[in-house]
């Protein structure tokens, strides 16, 4: 099956506190409103993704799962693919535990949201010399 594997950092700012969403980005948190975001300085973006990988996520049957290691803690979010994810967002990879597609989707109907994560996971993420592997892949299709 398709994955691809990268490197994230941590940041001071990760609160991991959104109820619906968990978001990995290229980019540096701006404020705490950016709730969602649990990783940053990805090495690749949503748009970056291996086009066997985004390919296999387009079908609704498939499970994706992204799984996130830092500080030797581990935490796995599993979702569907959506034939309408387009895979847009050149730095913004978003999990969502509803139906919502946009060009930042990387999966729906997730089974967790930043606030479901381990907070251990989450303290490590916290700090700013974390470095985070992030494994994200199409691991078989849901009935």
């Amino acid at each position: 099956m398709p994955s691809v594997e990268f490197l994230a950092y941590g940041d001071s700012r990760v609160t991991a506190l959104h109820p619906t969403t968990v978001e990995v980005t290229k980019e540096e948190i701006r404020s705490r409103v950016a709730d969602c975001i649990v990783a940053t300085m990805c090495e690749l973006g949503l748009s970056e993704l291996p086009e066997d990988l985004k390919e296999a996520a387009r079908d609704e049957n498939a499970e994706v799962a992204i799984t996130i290691e830092a500080g030797g803690f581990s935490e796995r979010i599993s979702g569907r693919g959506h034939r309408l994810l387009g895979f847009e967002s050149g730095t913004e990879m978003v999990t969502r535990k509803s139906g919502y597609v946009c060009g930042r989707t990387l999966m729906v109907s997730a089974d967790k949201a930043a606030i479901d994560l381990d907070r251990r996971l989450i303290a490590e993420l916290q700090k700013p010399d974390t470095v985070a592997r992030i494994r994200i892949e199409v691991v078989g299709r849901k009935p």
